[in-house]
């Protein structure tokens, strides 16, 4: 903490329980099984929370590492402030006093290298931190927030375990307070971290109230400090004045302050400073004195120390803290000679501390000298500290704060700064501070053309956190028609993104529609078209599918993959054919020619942000339902890698565990695949509810689990992530409502799975979607009606050999022929499932080829084909399957 220590060392009366609070979780950090956790302190301004935290700070000292940072008033829209000064202190020297502590109370020589303690993070989250550079793409909030997460997981590994304090929490920029947050909920019992946290309450609103509920709710002791008693304030004054201090006098030093520890101590200082007696007749100056050391007698106290004081602590209280001496002294226009008089004066008049940097001896002192400021002379202010902040090299985002506070005025240079400075806070993941600047930009305003590329970008700023606010502002750009053709395709491709994941898929496609009917014949519009496809491809419901099927087909026919676009359609063409149950073989074929070599081409790839993650998603899929599941794992762990380097750790890395997790699921490895998938969605989680990528996880997980047998949890499952009707405007894999009716049937509600499987059969047989492993409807409704409708169930079986067998694949053939023999008795019975084995045994989905084993087994009375079933159960993880092979090998081995 970088506050001054009072001449006369005065105890924290009052405060027992929370300093023991303290020392109990010091002590419990620094013994021999660390143990971290989060304290909590809250208040009204001047009760004492930064003594507290001093406090804490020497307890810790010389047991452990200890850093500290605190907000500020005017650079709470600064982001990562805070976390730049509690963990850049790590990165930039040995350590405290310049040596490594080891967290047992000795220091170790060394110097602890920012890259090396980042390693594969550096470029993720070392921007945010200010050791590195941005690399200009959009860094992902969730990203850098596990970055700065795995950094403290390495100090602790460097240092041992780590106390981290922060003051004036209510001042503390959103992205530091996001961080904290999230930080805060991991598990008990985790690394050995001790957070210590103090606020004020009056202070606190808006998304930084939101934060720091959530930080009480999550810590081992929140504390609502209160003023102190008339006793506690007696006390203080005669540890400040002397035993011979009388009581009425004490009581007057309480009726002046409120017993406002903060305003308590300025007062029993000032009357040291003057020499007031402390007895009875010298009570009734007390209120003077008092006033002195706040709001309006604070500010007269300022003005008698001259104006050129004054003007040297309105720059200071304009740069808010770390007040660089050079900034101050070219913001107050003096020389350094002037300036470093000032200062002292200031200093003499505990106002200000330090030399370079300064910073106010307390938060109320610098917040009354900015309120004393004349508006226009504030605001004239803000304008040079944003020059001289530009000017001294600190970049467009360090002048944002100033910046924001300038008046509108047109002025052009301003609205490219404000640019400038979004576009650095994207870099280091600060959406919402790239948000701010381009919202004030707009608000300058810029010149017609200017506006619409502001309105562009910020729509882009809020694309990875609110899809919903990103269609606002491109819709908006797209109104201004001030963008060429090129630029107006980026803008109608991202702005039908956006719809995508703000579950409006049909809203997309209909944008896309509607500017290729505009849009002439060329490169532009054939991306167009390729997007208008793509949106339509991967709707959940359309009017015309066979129509758009047959139009895919005829463009994408002559197509090598020249370029991207080409590509791009080769590869909805692929997924498209392997939706409608067509040539497994030959979809593969077509998804070879959209990549080059073997792999995704520049432009196409996972985290390129021209075409997105869908189309390698589609072709992925292609390739895992087509039996190539080399192919696909191929795709699907590049991204992951992909995402992870990028730092992109929101709902595209939950979208590639979900991608994984279903291969698992795919190649039977059904304990993999559950591991993946609620990992996926564990991440999803953390973005929000309800969200696209929620859908699929679910959908993959819940059908995973009816595979193990676990239908208990299938269903807790469904009723966590609300898996029922109304479904997701785009399609779902596999297939949401067949997923659905599958656990109904497992359920024992085969009345409803009747009802949803029937809908669903209709739907896509209308849209000409017949690939039965992808949405195996048709075998599920057929084993729901072997009873009751045995004429249907056999349609059904018949229907989906039929796709099988123009599928080609074995997987699928398998598929069709269990239903087909689940159908059957006897004799027939046991040489359909023979022929399923044998199928199955040639396709790469092992589960499927043991609940086909088991059910031969059973068939053909074979305890060896029974025993191989149970083997391959116990290894896909198919507890249920497992369990009903051994009944059926011991009813078997049972006598007769």
């Amino acid at each position: 903490m970088h506050r001054p220590e009072h001449p006369v060392a005065l105890p924290l009366l009052e405060r027992e329980p929370e300093l023991a609070a303290a020392a109990h979780a010091v002590d419990a950090l620094c013994g021999p099984r660390p143990s971290g956790g989060l304290l909590v302190y809250r208040g009204a301004a001047g009760l004492g929370k930064t003594a507290l935290l001093s406090e804490a700070l020497r307890m810790a000292t010389g047991r452990c590492a200890v850093w500290s940072a605190r907000g500020g008033e005017t650079v709470t829209s600064v982001p990562f402030h805070v976390v730049r000064q509690l963990l850049q202190p790590a990165l930039t020297v040995n350590g405290p006093d310049g040596q490594v502590p080891t967290g047992d109370g000795r220091v170790d020589g060394g110097l602890v290298d920012a890259r090396e303690l980042l390693g594969e993070w550096y470029e993720i989250v070392g921007p945010a931190l200010g050791v590195a550079t941005p690399c200009g793409q959009h860094a992902d909030p969730q990203g850098v927030r596990d970055g700065l997460d795995a950094l403290v997981e390495r100090l602790t590994e460097a240092y041992g375990p780590l106390v981290l304090i922060i003051d004036d929490a209510q001042w503390a920029d959103l992205e530091t307070l996001a961080w904290l947050a999230s930080f805060a909920e991991r598990p008990a019992g985790g690394l050995p971290v001790l957070i210590i946290l103090a606020y004020r309450t009056e202070e606190a609103v808006g998304e930084t109230e939101r934060y720091l509920t959530m930080l009480g709710a999550a810590a081992k002791l929140l504390v609502s400090l209160r003023a102190l008693t008339p006793d506690a304030t007696a006390g203080l004054t005669r540890a400040a004045l002397g035993e011979h201090v009388d009581d009425p006098f004490c009581r007057e030093v309480w009726a002046v302050t409120g017993g406002n520890a903060y305003e308590t101590v300025e007062l029993l200082a000032r009357v040291r400073d003057t020499g007031l007696a402390p007895v009875e007749h010298s009570a009734g100056e007390l209120r003077a004195l008092g006033a002195s050391a706040r709001g309006k007698g604070l500010i007269a106290r300022l003005e008698e120390l001259g104006t050129a004081t004054t003007r040297f602590a309105w720059a200071a209280a304009i740069l808010g803290t770390d007040i660089s001496l050079d900034l101050a002294i070219s913001l107050a226009g003096m020389s350094h000679e002037e300036a470093a008089e000032c200062a002292e004066r200031l200093r003499a008049a505990r106002i200000l501390v330090g030399v370079d940097p300064m910073e106010f001896v307390h938060p109320l002192i610098a917040g009354a000298v900015y309120r004393a400021i004349p508006a226009g002379v504030r605001t004239a202010m803000h304008g040079l500290a944003a020059w001289a902040v530009s000017r001294s090299g600190r970049g467009a985002a360090a002048a944002a704060p100033h910046l924001l506070e300038v008046h509108p005025d047109g002025d052009a240079e301003l609205v490219e700064q404000l640019r400038e400075a979004a576009a650095e806070h994207l870099a280091v993941g600060a959406p919402d501070a790239a948000r701010r600047c381009l919202e004030r930009a707009l608000a300058e305003p810029p010149s017609t053309r200017v506006r619409a590329h502001v309105l562009y970008e910020l729509g882009r700023a809020a694309l990875l956190t609110s899809p919903a606010t990103t269609v606002g502002h491109l819709r908006a750009a797209l109104d201004t028609q001030q963008f060429d053709d090129a630029q107006r395709v980026d803008v109608v491709f991202h702005l039908s993104q956006a719809l995508t994941h703000n579950n409006e898929t049909g809203e997309a496609a209909q944008v896309v529609a509607a500017e290729v009917a505009r849009t002439d014949e060329g490169p532009a519009r054939m991306r167009l078209r390729a997007a208008h496809f793509l949106w339509e491809g991967v709707r959940a419901v359309e009017d015309d599918g066979p129509g758009r099927s047959r139009r895919l087909s005829r463009v994408a026919a002559g197509l090598t993959g020249r370029d991207n676009t080409e590509r791009i359609l080769l590869m909805l063409r692929a997924f498209d054919g392997t939706a409608r149950g067509e040539s497994a073989e030959e979809n593969v074929q077509i998804g070879e020619r959209a990549l080059v070599d073997g792999s995704l081409a520049p432009g196409t790839g996972w985290t390129d942000t021209s075409w997105g993650f869908e189309p390698p998603a589609l072709l992925g899929l292609s390739y895992a339902f087509a039996d190539r599941l080399d192919r696909a794992e191929s795709l699907f762990t590049e991204a992951l890698r992909a995402f992870e380097i990028s730092g992109w750790s929101g709902g595209h890395l939950a979208f590639a565990h979900a991608l994984v997790g279903h291969l698992h699921r795919r190649r039977g490895d059904l304990t993999d695949a559950e591991a993946y998938l609620r990992e996926s969605l564990r991440l999803a989680d953390r973005v929000g509810d309800g969200l696209p990528m929620h859908w699929d996880a679910a959908s993959m997980l819940i059908d995973t689990l009816l595979a193990r047998g676990h239908v208990d949890e299938a269903r807790e499952a469904a009723e966590r992530y609300a898996f029922a009707p109304p479904y997701s405007s785009s399609i779902v894999i596999p297939d949401a409502p067949c997923v659905r009716g599958r656990l109904l049937l497992a359920l024992g509600r085969t009345k409803e799975a009747v009802t949803e499987l029937d809908a669903v059969g209709r739907a896509l047989t209308a849209r000409g979607r017949h690939n039965i492993v992808m949405a195996p409807w048709a075998c599920d409704l057929a084993s729901a009606l072997a009873e009751d409708d045995p004429g249907r169930a056999a349609q059904l079986a018949a229907y989906a050999r039929d796709r099988a067998e123009r599928f080609g694949t074995h997987t699928a053939i398998g598929v069709a022929l269990c239903c087909a023999a689940s159908l059957k008795e006897g004799r027939a019975r046991a040489d359909l499932l023979a022929q399923a084995v044998g199928h199955l045994e040639s396709s790469p989905s092992r589960y499927e080829l043991a609940l086909a084993r088991v059910e031969y087994g059973m068939a053909a009375g074979s305890p060896a084909e029974l025993s191989c079933g149970l083997e391959l159960a116990v290894k896909c993880g198919a507890d249920g399957l497992a369990a009903r092979a051994r009944r059926a090998l011991e009813a078997h081995a049972a006598p007769r």
